[in-house]
C-alpha cells in the first residue's frame, strides 16, 4: 500500500488480510451450520403435514393480510418478502415442503409482511436507506479505488468513498433488528399454532437462529471492511 504502516505499527494491508481471513472463517462456519440445520430440520415433517405455502397463507390470514400473495421462486434459500409488490416469495423446497424448516422459513418471511403492514419502525428506516444504498453500491467500489490511488493528492476522494460505504454498513446493522423481529413474530405465531409443542418450537428456534447468524456475519464483515478503509485514511492524514 502507499502508506505501509499506521501509527499503531500495523499496516492497513496487513489489517485487511487479518479481517478478511477472520471473517472468511466465520462466514464458512456460519454457512456450514445453516446448511446442516436446513438439512436436519428439512427431514422432520410438520405435525399436520402443512407445506410452507399453507403455513404462509394461514399466518397471513391470521394477521388479516389478505392482499399479500405467496409465490414460488427459483433458487435455494432465495426466500424473501418483497414490499414493492406485496409478495412473500418462497423457494421451491420451502413452498412445497412440509418440514419444520419449511414452516419456520415461511413464517419468518410472513413476519416481514406483518412488519410492513404494521409499519415497524426499523423497517421504515431500512426502506428509507434502500435508495441511498442502491446508489452508493453502484459507485462505491470505484470511488474507494480512486481514493486509495489518489490518497496523497486528493484524500477527500477516499473520505467520500468511506461515507458511501458507511451507508452500506449502516444498512447491514439496521437489517439485524428487522430480521430478529421477523423471527420473533414467526415463533410467536408458530407457538400458538402448535399449541406450545416443544419439539416444533425448539426446532423452529434453532433453525431461525442459524439463519440469523448469516446477517450478523454480513454486518461484521461490512464493519470490518469499513474500519480497514478508515485506517488507510487516518494513516494518510497523519503523514500529511
Amino acid at each position: 500500500m502507499i502508506y505501509p504502516y499506521s501509527s499503531y505499527g500495523v499496516s492497513p494491508y496487513a489489517m485487511y488480510w487479518i479481517i478478511f481471513i477472520a471473517i472468511a472463517i466465520l462466514s464458512y462456519a456460519v454457512e456450514g451450520n445453516l446448511k446442516r440445520k436446513f438439512s436436519k430440520y428439512s427431514k422432520i415433517p410438520t405435525r399436520d403435514g402443512s407445506t410452507g405455502f399453507e403455513v404462509a397463507c394461514k399466518m397471513l390470514a391470521d394477521h388479516g393480510l389478505t392482499d399479500v400473495k405467496v409465490i414460488c421462486v427459483p433458487g435455494r434459500l432465495s426466500d424473501h418478502y418483497n414490499p414493492q409488490d406485496n409478495t412473500v416469495n418462497l423457494s421451491h423446497d420451502v413452498y412445497y415442503g412440509n418440514s419444520l424448516m419449511a414452516a419456520a422459513v415461511a413464517a419468518h418471511e410472513c413476519g416481514h409482511a406483518v412488519q410492513h403492514a404494521q409499519q415497524y419502525a426499523p423497517v421504515k428506516v431500512r426502506s428509507a436507506l434502500v435508495p441511498v444504498v442502491q446508489f452508493s453500491s453502484q459507485i462505491v467500489t470505484w470511488v474507494l479505488l480512486l481514493g486509495i490511488l489518489m490518497v496523497q493528492a486528493f484524500p477527500g476522494m477516499l473520505l467520500a468513498g468511506i461515507i458511501l460505504f458507511a451507508m452500506t454498513t449502516l444498512f447491514s446493522f439496521v437489517t439485524l433488528p428487522v430480521e430478529v423481529d421477523a423471527s420473533s413474530r414467526a415463533l410467536a405465531w408458530l407457538q400458538h399454532r402448535s399449541s406450545g409443542d416443544k419439539t416444533t418450537m425448539d426446532a423452529s428456534k434453532d433453525a431461525l437462529k442459524a439463519a440469523a447468524y448469516t446477517y450478523v456475519v454480513a454486518a461484521i464483515s461490512s464493519l470490518g471492511t469499513l474500519i480497514y478503509y478508515i485506517m488507510i485514511f487516518l494513516s494518510s492524514s497523519r503523514r500529511n
